[in-house]
């Protein structure tokens, strides 16, 4: 871990116990830390705590108390210890990449989970299409997080909202003391959004923006092509294969009806329009719409972005198999954005069961997509053997965190109920 990563968890934990109510400050922007001086103990130490103790009015050794349990949750921390007047020093573990590689290829999709408790919560939601998508989101994620949960719609559910993969368990669950999901509304129906963007744009679009934003599905359906619609391109090796690479020369006309979640069907798709045919990557003097969005093979489109990014990993794997190798932590990457996204997964999953904010999740998977396809266009990160280069401990370790990246977008997009094809 380097002192970057490990100053962003600190951050983390320092973010963690303002939004549980255990401190009341103001969430600093950066976080030093340094080696620990005489006296010291671990590999690294920090002064936040003295820091923050006048803003939280209590003495820094209980505010170093607060965080220090948060801090040793984070994956590659060993042990946290207070010393001095307030003063936390850390320990890391040792080989910290390759045995979180590790722990993500034997875990699968499943990296992050914890274990199943017998306590059963309820979450009540409001009856909307998007209220109905996000509740059944957090039913997914909590029952990651070790807690069964049951929706309950306060209205009449509409039948439609199982085409978006959504459980519909309980209707009318009028009289409960709150209702936990009463997001701002979207402004089309669930009929209406199958039709024009299908099961995974429109669940994205529902989920992606915080519940006190208008959804994305609002967005306008089309706008002008300008010269900054530049399709999302990368260059492989001579040994990979581009057979299955995203087109990037047009968008998809609709939603496709293979495009759906594990956890429903889709809809039919609408018959493309004449100017749904247009590309957002064709000449800018074009005045021919384009598609929704959330619809265009584009790098301004997060979905796509994410769900590339995984195809891309799988990629990998494939061009990588034909060469006669596969992935395996042998050695330390040098990649700590990558590393960190991976890293930081299971505890983006345990905030967004808490504060019940999927959209956090489709934030990470944003950044996660972001670092893996830096990492794998880079000339220092050549994951695969270029020229009459054969394979060596450092393809198989590069490959192995591409995998690894590949294995939590997979995982993520699952519980967000969005499909992950191998291919696009």
């Amino acid at each position: 871990m380097t002192p970057a990563e490990l100053s962003r968890n600190v951050r983390h934990a320092v973010c963690r116990a303002v939004e549980d109510g255990a401190l009341r400050v103001d969430a600093p922007r950066d976080v030093k830390v340094e080696r620990p001086r005489p006296g010291g103990r671990g590999d690294y130490a920090t002064g936040i705590a003295l820091r923050l103790a006048r803003q939280a009015g209590r003495p820094a050794v209980e505010v170093a108390a607060e965080l220090g349990h948060r801090i040793a949750a984070a994956p590659g921390i060993a042990a946290v210890a207070i010393t001095g007047p307030g003063f936390l020093n850390i320990t890391l573990e040792p080989d910290t990449q390759q045995g979180l590689v590790r722990d993500v290829l034997e875990r699968g999709e499943k990296y992050g989970w914890t274990d199943l408790t017998e306590v059963v919560e309820e979450i009540t939601y409001r009856a909307d299409v998007r209220a109905a998508v996000i509740a059944d989101t957090l039913r997914r994620i909590r029952l990651s997080q070790g807690t069964p949960s049951r929706t309950l719609c306060e209205g009449a559910a509409d039948p439609v909202w199982a085409g978006l993969g959504v459980r519909i368990e309980a209707e009318h669950a009028h009289g409960r003391p709150r209702t936990d999901v009463a997001p701002v509304p979207a402004a089309d129906d669930a009929a209406t959004l199958l039709r024009r963007l299908g099961v995974d744009a429109t669940r994205w679009g529902l989920l992606a923006a915080a519940a006190h934003d208008r959804p994305l599905t609002d967005h306008p359906a089309a706008h002008e092509p300008t010269a900054h619609d530049r399709p999302l391109t990368d260059h492989p090796t001579a040994h990979e294969s581009t057979a299955h690479e995203p087109p990037t020369h047009r968008p998809p006309t609709g939603p496709s009806p293979t495009d759906a979640s594990p956890a429903g069907p889709s809809a039919a798709p609408a018959p493309a329009r004449p100017a749904d045919r247009w590309s957002a990557t064709t000449h800018p003097r074009a005045t021919a719409l384009t598609p929704h969005p959330l619809l265009l093979q584009h790098e301004r489109n997060p979905l796509f972005r994410v769900r590339y990014a995984h195809a891309r990993a799988r990629a990998l794997t494939r061009n990588a198999a034909q060469l006669g190798f596969a992935g395996s932590p042998d050695e330390h990457v040098d990649a700590p954005a990558l590393t960190a996204a991976v890293g930081g997964h299971p505890a983006v999953l345990a905030d967004v069961a808490r504060l019940g904010a999927p959209d956090r999740l489709a934030r990470h998977l944003e950044v996660t997509a972001d670092a893996l396809l830096s990492f794998q266009s880079s000339a220092q990160h050549s994951v695969l053997p270029v020229g009459d280069e054969k394979p060596s401990a450092a393809h198989r370790s590069r490959l192995a965190l591409a995998e690894a990246a590949g294995t939590v977008l997979a995982g993520g997009l699952s519980l967000l109920g969005i499909s992950a094809p191998d291919h696009l």
